[in-house]
């Protein structure tokens, strides 16, 4: 505890103190009450929020783990120039600013963008797509942003397959496809489950890109609190929402614990 003391310190300061403080004004402010709790769960609109939030939290999880999968496979089976070159292509975007990468997107889904100016100029579409500002494009921005925390447990727990478990398979009659089904992807699951749980808890708070590509159709519960914060300079309303996803997400990550189980993964008894 002694060594973890000064993480604990900077948490205490600068998270769980201003966190104690919203919550405090949403249910004393301007006295005890839980109106602004029954405000956020029940007026439709907000509930939308939060269902919207939700579903786009699953979609990038889902998304993100088709495409990173793949790609950890290769990486895991990759060496010398062509693994770092694969390493590269995750870590760079990872050290470049989520802002950057978001008016990347803004670039090519926009009406005059490069994806538009492809399509028309082969004939494809007649006039510009509508991409930009709708729940696909957040979709897709959101899931290139999070890749690499879906790929790099995935990576992990594939490197640390045995091939002979592989070959031993292959020994006892199975094809390619039941190798994999039986013994390559189960024992993935540990960097599977992680990578799944850390995109979805990211996702679902997720600020920067929802609040540019998507319109006010695509509004996140995050973007929602800051507009509560910054624009109708509603704290206790907004502590409220803070309070509502906090609670949800500690929910998702009890249940989350309980299926996957993750004391198995991390060798605790």
């Amino acid at each position: 505890m002694l060594l973890a003391s000064p993480f604990l310190l900077l948490a205490l300061v600068t998270f769980l103190l201003p966190l104690g403080s919203l919550l405090h004004e949403s249910l004393f402010l301007p006295a005890p009450t839980l109106a602004h709790y029954e405000r956020a769960l029940g007026e439709p609109v907000y509930v939308r929020v939060m269902l919207r939030t939700l579903r786009i939290a699953v979609l990038v999880t889902f998304l993100t783990l088709i495409l990173a999968w793949p790609l950890a496979w290769a990486m895991s089976r990759a060496g010398g120039v062509k693994l770092a070159i694969l390493v590269a292509s995750v870590l760079l975007p990872l050290w470049t600013s989520v802002l950057v990468r978001t008016y990347a997107w803004m670039v090519l889904l926009q009406k005059n963008g490069v994806i538009n100016q492809v399509l028309m100029s082969t004939g494809v579409i007649g006039e510009p797509l509508k991409l930009l500002y709708t729940e696909a494009a957040v979709v897709f921005a959101m899931s290139h942003v999070l890749l690499p925390f879906m790929v790099l447990p995935i990576y992990s727990a594939l490197r640390g397959i045995p091939d002979d478990y592989g070959r031993a398979a292959q020994m006892l009659g199975a094809s390619d496809w039941a190798t994999f089904r039986e013994v390559i992807f189960p024992l993935s699951l540990p960097g599977v489950s992680s990578g799944c749980l850390m995109v979805f808890l990211l996702g679902f708070g997720f600020f920067v890109t929802p609040a540019l590509i998507g319109g006010p159709q695509q509004m996140m519960i995050a973007t929602l609190v800051s507009q509560q914060v910054r624009e109708m300079l509603d704290w206790s309303f907004a502590g409220a929402l803070v309070g509502v996803m906090l609670a949800f997400v500690l929910l998702i990550a009890i249940l989350f614990r309980r299926v996957v189980r993750l004391d198995r993964f991390v060798g605790a008894a």
